[in-house]
Protein backbone atom coordinates (compact mmCIF):
# COMPACT_ATOMS: atom_id res chain seq x y z
CA UNK A 1 0.00 0.00 0.00
CA UNK A 2 2.80 2.36 0.94
CA UNK A 3 4.57 1.53 -2.31
CA UNK A 4 1.40 2.32 -4.26
CA UNK A 5 1.01 5.73 -2.57
CA UNK A 6 4.69 6.47 -3.13
CA UNK A 7 4.35 5.58 -6.80
CA UNK A 8 1.27 7.80 -7.14
CA UNK A 9 3.12 10.64 -5.44
CA UNK A 10 6.01 10.32 -7.87
CA UNK A 11 3.59 10.31 -10.84
CA UNK A 12 1.82 13.45 -9.59
CA UNK A 13 5.19 15.18 -9.12
CA UNK A 14 6.24 14.28 -12.65
CA UNK A 15 2.98 15.61 -14.08
CA UNK A 16 3.38 18.90 -12.23
CA UNK A 17 7.01 19.18 -13.33
CA UNK A 18 6.15 18.56 -16.98
CA UNK A 19 3.33 21.09 -16.81
CA UNK A 20 5.78 23.73 -15.61
CA UNK A 21 8.23 23.12 -18.43
CA UNK A 22 8.14 25.10 -21.72
CA UNK A 23 6.30 23.46 -24.59
CA UNK A 24 8.38 20.85 -26.37
CA UNK A 25 9.29 21.19 -30.03
CA UNK A 26 6.46 18.86 -31.01
CA UNK A 27 3.88 21.06 -29.27
CA UNK A 28 5.01 24.39 -30.67
CA UNK A 29 2.69 26.36 -32.95
CA UNK A 30 4.34 27.47 -36.16
CA UNK A 31 4.10 31.23 -36.75
CA UNK A 32 5.61 33.16 -39.66
CA UNK A 33 6.66 36.75 -38.95
CA UNK A 34 7.53 39.01 -41.86
CA UNK A 35 9.62 42.00 -40.76
CA UNK A 36 10.01 45.19 -42.77
CA UNK A 37 13.80 45.08 -42.41
CA UNK A 38 16.43 43.22 -40.39
CA UNK A 39 17.87 45.96 -38.20
CA UNK A 40 19.36 46.40 -34.73
CA UNK A 41 16.63 49.02 -34.39
CA UNK A 42 14.40 46.09 -33.45
CA UNK A 43 16.69 44.70 -30.74
CA UNK A 44 13.87 43.58 -28.38
CA UNK A 45 12.55 41.24 -31.06
CA UNK A 46 15.91 39.56 -31.56
CA UNK A 47 16.46 39.34 -27.82
CA UNK A 48 13.13 37.51 -27.55
CA UNK A 49 14.24 35.11 -30.28
CA UNK A 50 17.73 34.44 -28.92
CA UNK A 51 16.59 34.07 -25.30
CA UNK A 52 13.93 31.52 -26.24
CA UNK A 53 10.94 33.59 -25.18
CA UNK A 54 8.85 32.50 -28.17
CA UNK A 55 9.49 28.84 -27.40
CA UNK A 56 8.52 29.50 -23.78
CA UNK A 57 5.19 30.75 -25.08
CA UNK A 58 4.76 27.70 -27.31
CA UNK A 59 5.66 29.37 -30.62
CA UNK A 60 7.98 28.06 -33.31
CA UNK A 61 8.82 31.36 -35.02
CA UNK A 62 9.96 31.67 -38.62
CA UNK A 63 11.40 35.12 -39.36
CA UNK A 64 11.32 36.47 -42.92
CA UNK A 65 12.78 39.77 -44.15
CA UNK A 66 10.20 41.62 -46.23
CA UNK A 67 12.56 44.36 -47.47
CA UNK A 68 9.96 47.12 -47.21
CA UNK A 69 6.54 47.77 -45.66
CA UNK A 70 4.71 47.36 -48.97
CA UNK A 71 6.15 43.87 -49.44
CA UNK A 72 5.51 42.93 -45.81
CA UNK A 73 1.90 44.04 -46.08
CA UNK A 74 1.48 42.01 -49.27
CA UNK A 75 2.84 38.93 -47.48
CA UNK A 76 0.34 39.35 -44.64
CA UNK A 77 -2.67 39.98 -46.88
CA UNK A 78 -1.78 37.04 -49.13
CA UNK A 79 -1.41 34.78 -46.05
CA UNK A 80 2.27 34.11 -46.71
CA UNK A 81 2.89 35.51 -43.23
CA UNK A 82 0.77 35.28 -40.09
CA UNK A 83 2.10 38.48 -38.53
CA UNK A 84 3.68 41.54 -40.09
CA UNK A 85 6.11 43.97 -38.48
CA UNK A 86 6.18 47.31 -40.27
CA UNK A 87 5.23 50.96 -40.14
CA UNK A 88 1.54 51.30 -39.26
CA UNK A 89 1.02 53.61 -42.21
CA UNK A 90 0.78 50.42 -44.30
CA UNK A 91 -2.28 49.30 -42.35
CA UNK A 92 -3.91 52.69 -42.89
CA UNK A 93 -3.25 52.52 -46.64
CA UNK A 94 -4.74 49.01 -46.89
CA UNK A 95 -7.83 50.01 -44.90
CA UNK A 96 -8.33 53.19 -46.95
CA UNK A 97 -8.18 51.16 -50.15
CA UNK A 98 -11.16 49.10 -49.00
CA UNK A 99 -9.52 45.81 -47.97
CA UNK A 100 -12.24 43.63 -46.43
CA UNK A 101 -9.89 41.54 -44.30
CA UNK A 102 -7.69 44.49 -43.31
CA UNK A 103 -4.82 44.24 -40.85
CA UNK A 104 -5.07 45.31 -37.23
CA UNK A 105 -2.13 46.59 -35.16
CA UNK A 106 -1.87 44.80 -31.81
CA UNK A 107 1.56 45.80 -30.48
CA UNK A 108 3.76 48.88 -30.98
CA UNK A 109 7.51 48.39 -30.46
CA UNK A 110 9.38 51.57 -31.43
CA UNK A 111 8.39 55.10 -30.46
CA UNK A 112 11.09 57.00 -32.30
CA UNK A 113 12.28 57.07 -35.89
CA UNK A 114 15.27 54.78 -36.33
CA UNK A 115 17.17 56.62 -39.04
CA UNK A 116 19.90 59.22 -39.05
CA UNK A 117 21.06 61.99 -41.34
CA UNK A 118 24.58 61.34 -42.58
CA UNK A 119 26.81 64.05 -44.08
CA UNK A 120 30.11 63.65 -45.90
CA UNK A 121 32.06 65.44 -43.21
CA UNK A 122 31.78 66.60 -39.60
CA UNK A 123 29.29 69.45 -39.06
CA UNK A 124 29.43 70.42 -35.39
CA UNK A 125 26.93 73.26 -35.76
CA UNK A 126 24.55 71.45 -38.12
CA UNK A 127 21.04 72.82 -38.54
CA UNK A 128 18.33 71.60 -40.90
CA UNK A 129 18.81 74.85 -42.81
CA UNK A 130 22.09 73.35 -44.05
CA UNK A 131 20.08 71.06 -46.34
CA UNK A 132 18.83 73.92 -48.49
CA UNK A 133 20.12 73.57 -52.02
CA UNK A 134 21.56 70.12 -51.31
CA UNK A 135 20.82 66.63 -52.62
CA UNK A 136 19.66 64.07 -50.05
CA UNK A 137 19.24 60.36 -50.63
CA UNK A 138 15.81 59.76 -49.09
CA UNK A 139 13.32 56.94 -48.73
CA UNK A 140 10.37 55.48 -50.61
CA UNK A 141 7.47 57.88 -51.19
CA UNK A 142 4.73 57.18 -48.67
CA UNK A 143 7.05 55.23 -46.34
CA UNK A 144 7.68 56.25 -42.74
CA UNK A 145 11.39 57.14 -43.19
CA UNK A 146 10.61 59.61 -45.96
CA UNK A 147 7.48 61.04 -44.35
CA UNK A 148 9.19 61.61 -41.00
CA UNK A 149 12.11 63.26 -42.82
CA UNK A 150 9.74 65.61 -44.65
CA UNK A 151 7.82 66.23 -41.42
CA UNK A 152 11.02 67.42 -39.73
CA UNK A 153 11.88 69.66 -42.68
CA UNK A 154 8.47 71.33 -42.55
CA UNK A 155 8.73 71.73 -38.77
CA UNK A 156 11.92 73.68 -39.47
CA UNK A 157 10.37 75.87 -42.16
CA UNK A 158 11.90 73.99 -45.09
CA UNK A 159 9.90 73.05 -48.20
CA UNK A 160 10.86 69.45 -49.15
CA UNK A 161 9.86 70.04 -52.76
CA UNK A 162 11.43 73.45 -53.37
CA UNK A 163 14.33 73.98 -50.97
CA UNK A 164 16.34 70.80 -51.66
CA UNK A 165 16.48 67.76 -53.91
CA UNK A 166 15.39 64.44 -52.39
CA UNK A 167 16.37 61.38 -54.42
CA UNK A 168 13.72 58.69 -53.89
CA UNK A 169 14.82 56.44 -56.76
CA UNK A 170 17.22 54.22 -54.82
CA UNK A 171 16.04 50.88 -53.43
CA UNK A 172 15.66 50.43 -49.69
CA UNK A 173 18.97 49.32 -48.22
CA UNK A 174 21.03 50.55 -51.16
CA UNK A 175 21.38 54.22 -50.22
CA UNK A 176 24.57 53.72 -48.16
CA UNK A 177 26.30 52.08 -51.11
CA UNK A 178 25.11 54.85 -53.42
CA UNK A 179 26.36 57.48 -50.98
CA UNK A 180 29.76 55.76 -50.78
CA UNK A 181 29.79 55.79 -54.58
CA UNK A 182 29.47 59.56 -54.63
CA UNK A 183 25.73 60.17 -54.91
CA UNK A 184 24.15 62.90 -52.79
CA UNK A 185 25.42 65.44 -50.29
CA UNK A 186 23.54 63.75 -47.44
CA UNK A 187 21.80 60.41 -46.95
CA UNK A 188 19.08 59.23 -44.55
CA UNK A 189 20.24 55.89 -43.11
CA UNK A 190 19.05 53.15 -40.80
CA UNK A 191 21.53 51.16 -38.80
CA UNK A 192 23.90 49.54 -39.41
CA UNK A 193 24.19 51.76 -42.50
CA UNK A 194 24.87 54.99 -40.60
CA UNK A 195 27.54 53.52 -38.32
CA UNK A 196 29.12 51.58 -41.20
CA UNK A 197 29.54 54.81 -43.18
CA UNK A 198 31.24 56.39 -40.16
CA UNK A 199 33.56 53.43 -39.67
CA UNK A 200 34.49 53.54 -43.35
CA UNK A 201 35.26 57.21 -43.09
CA UNK A 202 32.78 58.03 -45.86
CA UNK A 203 30.13 59.72 -43.71
CA UNK A 204 29.33 61.32 -40.35
CA UNK A 205 26.02 61.24 -38.46
CA UNK A 206 24.95 64.86 -37.97
CA UNK A 207 21.34 64.42 -36.79
CA UNK A 208 18.91 61.83 -35.46
CA UNK A 209 15.49 61.83 -37.08
CA UNK A 210 14.24 60.01 -34.00
CA UNK A 211 15.24 62.87 -31.73
CA UNK A 212 14.16 65.71 -34.00
CA UNK A 213 10.77 64.25 -34.92
CA UNK A 214 9.79 63.47 -31.33
CA UNK A 215 7.78 60.43 -30.31
CA UNK A 216 6.09 58.75 -33.29
CA UNK A 217 4.58 55.24 -33.62
CA UNK A 218 7.24 54.07 -36.02
CA UNK A 219 6.79 50.29 -36.18
CA UNK A 220 4.16 47.87 -34.90
CA UNK A 221 3.05 44.24 -35.15
CA UNK A 222 -0.14 43.54 -37.05
CA UNK A 223 -2.17 40.66 -38.46
CA UNK A 224 -5.28 40.19 -40.54
CA UNK A 225 -8.48 40.94 -38.62
CA UNK A 226 -9.75 37.44 -39.35
CA UNK A 227 -6.52 35.80 -38.18
CA UNK A 228 -6.67 37.67 -34.86
CA UNK A 229 -10.31 36.72 -34.33
CA UNK A 230 -9.62 33.06 -35.08
CA UNK A 231 -6.29 32.82 -33.21
CA UNK A 232 -6.37 35.15 -30.19
CA UNK A 233 -4.24 32.73 -28.16
CA UNK A 234 -1.43 32.88 -30.75
CA UNK A 235 -1.49 36.69 -30.80
CA UNK A 236 -1.42 36.76 -27.00
CA UNK A 237 1.51 34.34 -26.78
CA UNK A 238 3.41 36.27 -29.44
CA UNK A 239 2.80 39.54 -27.58
CA UNK A 240 3.86 37.96 -24.27
CA UNK A 241 7.16 36.88 -25.83
CA UNK A 242 7.76 40.35 -27.25
CA UNK A 243 7.05 41.98 -23.90
CA UNK A 244 9.68 39.72 -22.34
CA UNK A 245 12.16 40.78 -25.02
CA UNK A 246 11.33 44.42 -24.40
CA UNK A 247 11.73 44.00 -20.63
CA UNK A 248 15.14 42.41 -21.19
CA UNK A 249 16.39 45.25 -23.38
CA UNK A 250 15.13 47.92 -20.99
CA UNK A 251 16.87 46.26 -18.03
CA UNK A 252 20.28 45.41 -19.53
CA UNK A 253 23.30 47.34 -20.76
CA UNK A 254 24.06 47.93 -24.45
CA UNK A 255 26.99 45.54 -24.08
CA UNK A 256 24.78 42.77 -22.72
CA UNK A 257 22.10 43.37 -25.33
CA UNK A 258 24.65 43.38 -28.16
CA UNK A 259 26.10 40.06 -27.03
CA UNK A 260 22.62 38.54 -26.84
CA UNK A 261 21.49 39.58 -30.32
CA UNK A 262 24.84 39.15 -32.11
CA UNK A 263 23.83 35.78 -33.66
CA UNK A 264 21.18 37.69 -35.60
CA UNK A 265 23.88 39.92 -37.13
CA UNK A 266 26.75 37.55 -37.84
CA UNK A 267 28.19 39.93 -40.45
CA UNK A 268 28.52 42.76 -37.90
CA UNK A 269 31.19 42.81 -35.19
CA UNK A 270 30.21 43.04 -31.54
CA UNK A 271 31.67 46.52 -31.04
CA UNK A 272 29.57 47.93 -33.88
CA UNK A 273 26.41 46.27 -32.58
CA UNK A 274 27.10 47.71 -29.13
CA UNK A 275 27.59 51.21 -30.57
CA UNK A 276 24.29 50.99 -32.44
CA UNK A 277 22.33 49.62 -29.47
CA UNK A 278 23.70 52.40 -27.28
CA UNK A 279 22.73 55.02 -29.85
CA UNK A 280 19.16 53.72 -29.98
CA UNK A 281 18.90 53.32 -26.21
CA UNK A 282 20.08 56.87 -25.56
CA UNK A 283 17.34 58.34 -27.74
CA UNK A 284 14.59 56.38 -25.93
CA UNK A 285 13.72 54.27 -28.96
CA UNK A 286 11.72 51.47 -27.30
CA UNK A 287 8.46 51.71 -25.39
CA UNK A 288 8.07 50.36 -21.85
CA UNK A 289 5.08 48.36 -23.02
CA UNK A 290 3.59 47.42 -26.38
CA UNK A 291 0.32 49.34 -26.05
CA UNK A 292 -0.44 51.42 -29.15
CA UNK A 293 -2.11 54.52 -27.71
CA UNK A 294 -4.73 56.54 -29.56
CA UNK A 295 -2.65 59.72 -29.33
CA UNK A 296 0.20 58.01 -31.17
CA UNK A 297 -2.13 56.78 -33.90
CA UNK A 298 -3.57 60.27 -34.38
CA UNK A 299 -0.04 61.73 -34.63
CA UNK A 300 0.72 59.17 -37.33
CA UNK A 301 -2.36 60.30 -39.25
CA UNK A 302 -1.20 63.92 -38.86
CA UNK A 303 2.11 62.99 -40.48
CA UNK A 304 0.37 61.10 -43.30
CA UNK A 305 -1.96 63.99 -44.04
CA UNK A 306 0.89 66.48 -43.86
CA UNK A 307 2.73 64.38 -46.45
CA UNK A 308 -0.32 64.31 -48.70
CA UNK A 309 -0.67 60.52 -48.37
CA UNK A 310 -4.02 60.41 -46.53
CA UNK A 311 -7.19 62.12 -47.70
CA UNK A 312 -9.54 60.90 -44.97
CA UNK A 313 -8.67 59.82 -41.44
CA UNK A 314 -9.49 56.25 -40.42
CA UNK A 315 -10.92 54.95 -37.11
CA UNK A 316 -8.36 54.07 -34.44
CA UNK A 317 -10.79 51.51 -33.02
CA UNK A 318 -10.82 49.59 -36.31
CA UNK A 319 -7.06 49.42 -36.81
CA UNK A 320 -5.72 49.03 -33.26
CA UNK A 321 -6.41 46.37 -30.63
CA UNK A 322 -4.62 47.06 -27.33
CA UNK A 323 -6.05 44.13 -25.34
CA UNK A 324 -3.15 41.75 -26.01
CA UNK A 325 -0.45 44.30 -25.15
CA UNK A 326 -2.28 45.39 -22.01
CA UNK A 327 -2.52 41.80 -20.79
CA UNK A 328 1.15 41.14 -21.61
CA UNK A 329 2.18 44.18 -19.57
CA UNK A 330 0.30 43.07 -16.43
Amino acid sequence: MKKRWKLMSICVSLVLLLAALPASAGELTEVTLNEVAHSIFYAPQYAAIELGYFEEEGIDLTLVNGFGADKTMTAVLSREADIGFMGSEASIYAYSQGASDYVVNFAQLTQRAGNFLVAREEMEDFTWEDLKGKEVLGGRKGGMPEMVFEYILKQNGIDPMADLEIDQSIDFGSTAAAFTGGQGDFTVEFEPGATTLELQGTGVVVASLGVDSGYVPYTAYSARKEFIEENPEIIQKFTNAMQKGLDYVLSHTPEEIAETIQPQFAETDLETITTIVKRYAEQDTWKENLVFEKESFELLEDILQDAGELEQRVPYEDLVDTSFAEKAAE
